[in-house]
């Protein structure tokens, strides 16, 4: 069985679609026997589901700078 920090990583991983099978097979397994990473994955999964229903988006590097300058008062 893997390590609950391992479970952790290919949870995330999965959730990106960058596990492979076999790291989603030793996930399910893992998840089946230690309820504290199967409640991790279950909030986990919770968290990026709203994320992308938010929609959120960062700011482009010249967009930060604008603001950065705009802050120190440089306008």
């Amino acid at each position: 069985m893997i390590s609950c920090e391992k479970a952790a990583i290919i949870c995330n991983k999965t959730q990106y679609d960058e596990a492979s099978f076999m790291e989603k097979l030793k996930l399910r397994y893992h998840l089946f026997m230690c309820k504290t990473c199967s409640a991790f994955t279950k909030k986990n999964t919770e968290f990026t589901t709203l994320c992308q229903k938010a929609n959120l988006q960062s700011l482009s590097e010249a967009e930060k700078l604008k603001m950065k300058e705009q802050l120190q008062g440089k306008h």
